[in-house]
């Protein structure tokens, strides 16, 4: 079995650690300081349908299995992964240059969702309801669905192959995972304490490789009935494209452009905490990272220079030293990116008030680091105000009252995350109405959601799946309604029998 300790890793297929057919490979390289993370199968067309043949032939057992025992496999994983938290969030700090307390938070998320799911294999619930016959029983039960595609990012490489494999695993369905290619490691640790944990030969299989080889194949496979992707917008409508023809169940987890609204009775200390934790934990790479705060205009200049200082005063580094607030973005086409947006701001007419800068003194010149960056005077319309960043770059928006709050709150294209403070009861209630997002948090953040509610978005975030909670099980599951006639006659309903 490869492991984290070598430095040369292999798919994982029927139960068989092997390479690519091809015999290519690539590297993963931490963006703190460009070390050696392992090498990796550069997997193409023909493994990937090796892997989804050995899971299309697991499922035909593995469905089988009662799914209280299906359960108890999540629960093995759980305490599997519980006793290996150190060394993965390690791993996670090298490899995605988490900070080591996101890190924790990472891998903790992955130890809450496989007990939670497990538990579900206790429940799985299903519906009776009565019928409008005499002697006849009807119910409603869950179905495993096949061959699940999961296509994970590399932000969460370790909590969100959880959100998907959990679940499915569960529900009776086996997996064939491709984790992202800048995180390639911890996909593999991933998929190791399944096979710990006691997963059977081809239940899930990992095939590492790009998007353009490996998950292009994964979605048009005719035996790939589900497919779940967290990821951009753009690779969202992609996917859908690619499945329509064969009609596929396709979840996706898009993009965000989440806001805080600060009103003029917020508690200006805790909100301060909670946009700089939102806006710039992760070094803002996260689809439910705050990227606006839209300020009452009577408390706009206090906030928007206590912010600045706050910012100024983050420390930037590897995310394995314990001082370190910022960690680098994932590479380097991120940074540049993410700095180009930087141009923009202040071409719209933007006041760039700190950073927008690449910190690439000392050390830092090893990795990839982009300054905590701060806009000023941005109009809800300007493009830093209206596109996924995807880093450390925020803007502030003024506002007059309440109806202008939630209208430039509402005045984009995704709705992931949303976020109010306010002391006023009746505000909060309206903006827990109003806001056009599948989440909403009063006086905290726009980050930090739970594994036991639905997780998801509205409008361009998503297409109406949920994951996480019992919801998830609807991405996983089809429905199959049952009629047990025991009268002894024929009966027949939606008819006029009169």
């Amino acid at each position: 079995m490869a492991t984290t300790e070598t430095r040369t890793h292999q798919n994982y297929i029927a139960g068989e650690w092997v390479d690519a057919a091809s015999g290519e490979t690539f590297d993963s390289t931490s963006p703190a300081d460009g070390e050696l993370i392992g090498t990796f199968p550069r997997s193409g067309a023909e493994d990937v349908d090796r892997a989804v043949a050995a899971a299309k032939e697991a499922f035909a057992e593995w469905r089988l299995v009662p799914a209280p025992k299906r359960g108890e496999v999540l629960f093995r994983f759980a305490q599997l992964v519980t006793d290996n938290k150190v060394e993965l969030t390690d791993l996670m700090t090298h490899e995605m240059g988490k900070v080591k307390a996101e890190a924790g938070g990472d891998v903790q998320e992955a130890i809450d969702m496989s007990f939670y799911m497990g538990g579900e294999g206790r429940r799985l619930f299903g519906q009776t309801t009565p019928s409008e016959l005499r002697d006849k029983f009807q119910m409603s039960v869950r179905m495993p669905i096949g061959v699940i595609g999961v296509i994970t990012p590399w932000n969460f490489p370790i909590a969100i192959p959880s959100w998907k494999i959990a679940p499915a695993l569960v529900a009776g369905n086996t997996v064939v995972f491709k984790p992202a290619s800048d995180t390639p490691a911890l996909g593999q640790r991933f998929v190791e304490l399944l096979d710990e944990a006691g997963v059977p030969k081809g239940v899930v299989n990992i095939v590492h490789g790009g998007g353009g080889a490996v998950g292009d194949r994964l979605v048009r496979h005719p035996d790939v009935p589900v497919i779940t992707l967290t990821g951009s917008r753009d690779t969202g409508v992609k996917v859908l494209e690619a499945a329509a023809d064969r009609l596929k169940h396709v979840h996706l987890e898009l993009g965000g452009k989440n806001a805080i609204i600060v009103m003029d009775d917020a508690d200006l200390d805790l909100a301060l905490d909670g946009i700089l934790w939102s806006a710039f934990g992760t070094s803002g790479q996260r689809c439910t990272a705050t990227s606006r705060v839209i300020v009452h205009e009577s408390v706009y200049d206090r906030l928007a220079a206590r912010l600045v200082d706050r910012a100024e005063a983050m420390r930037l580094g590897p995310g394995w030293e314990d001082d370190t607030d910022v960690g680098p973005v994932i590479n380097g086409a991120a940074l540049e990116k993410i700095h180009s947006y930087t141009q923009i701001g202040r071409d719209d007419g933007a006041t760039l008030l700190t950073g927008g800068e690449i910190a690439d003194e000392g050390d830092l010149a090893k990795g990839f680091y982009y300054r905590p960056t701060l806009f000023g005077d941005v109009e809800p319309g300007m493009r830093i105000a209206q596109e996924e960043i995807f880093g450390p770059t925020l803007s502030l928006i003024r506002f007059r009252d309440e109806a202008d709050a939630i209208r430039i709150s509402n005045g984009i294209r995704y709705g992931l995350s949303s976020s109010i403070f306010t002391r006023d009861v009746n505000r909060a209630f309206r903006a827990m109405r109003d806001l056009e997002a599948g989440i909403t948090y009063i006086n905290a953040g726009t980050i930090g959601a739970e594994v036991h509610l639905p997780f998801g978005g509205t409008k361009e975030t998503g297409n109406g799946h949920r994951e996480a909670g019992q919801a998830a099980l609807d991405v996983f599951t089809e429905w199959k309604s049952v009629y047990v006639d025991y009268s002894g006659t024929l009966q027949r309903a939606q008819i006029d029998n009169a």
